[in-house]
């Protein structure tokens, strides 16, 4: 607990999909994809990656100098690269832009993030797949965000940073079923347990259906039984009588 940090130091796709980066085993097949993933970094990128801003959520109709014209006003620019389909041409929504100071690059990483460029809210944050240990980019099935629509939630960065974890008690965490295997195996048996004790439970629920018939039917009988016994001693009690 006492290295825990909102920010990923190290790049790892099973704490990525975890909300407090604590997840023992992945919850979908896009963190088993990333954590097989053996991704090496384009080679072919150039330029001083602890330099480069990358921008995402960019309209794509924005043009490089669309962007020149925003974050020049930050700094001295020394390349801007937008991101094309290679058979289109297209934008595909995301940029790098590196800086010739790294004043300008934190001024612009501080200011920039959610500016509103061609009516479209961008994404800024430091270029990481040079910088960060073990990254692995969003088409593998790392990377960090995302949409809530798409189940694949990822943390441990700028746009949704981890949430400290709750220390539970280790008798909670017992009964719960959390930490080894065999915990939770017994966490598993005991949900089984719980399913087969209430089969049984309608299964002598049904069973005692008829007998509660049954013991209605007795119970009328019987209460005609005593009143019949009741009128024969009235009827013996007039005869005294008489």
């Amino acid at each position: 607990m006492n290295d825990w940090a909102p920010i990923a130091k190290e790049y790892d796709p099973l704490k990525a999909g975890s909300i407090d980066g604590t997840d023992e085993e992945p919850h979908d097949r896009a963190i088993w994809r990333a954590m097989l993933a053996r991704y090496v970094p384009n080679k072919g990128v150039t330029g001083d990656p602890h330099l480069t801003l990358f921008v995402a959520r960019l309209n794509l109709q924005t043009t490089e100098e669309k962007l020149k014209e925003v974050f020049s006003r930050y700094g001295d620019i020394r390349k801007i690269r937008l991101v094309r389909d290679l058979v289109t041409g297209f934008s595909k929504g995301y940029a790098f832009i590196e800086y010739k100071e790294e004043r300008a690059l934190l001024k612009a990483h501080r200011d920039a993030n959610r500016l509103v460029i061609d009516q479209h809210e961008i994404f800024v944050d430091f270029e990481l797949e040079r910088t960060l240990r073990g990254w692995i980019p969003r088409r593998l099935g790392g990377g960090f965000g995302g949409k809530k629509e798409s189940g694949q939630l990822r943390f441990g960065g700028r746009d949704r940073p981890f949430r400290k974890p709750i220390n539970l008690p280790s008798v909670k965490n017992d009964l719960y079923g959390e930490g080894s295997s065999e915990k939770r195996n017994w966490s598993r048996e005991g949900t089984r347990d719980w399913r087969t004790r209430d089969r049984d439970h309608e299964r002598s629920r049904d069973k005692r259906w008829p007998e509660r018939e049954r013991s209605w039917t007795w119970g009328e009988s019987e209460r005609e039984r005593d009143s019949k016994e009741e009128r024969s001693r009235g009827r013996e009690r007039k005869e005294r009588e008489r």
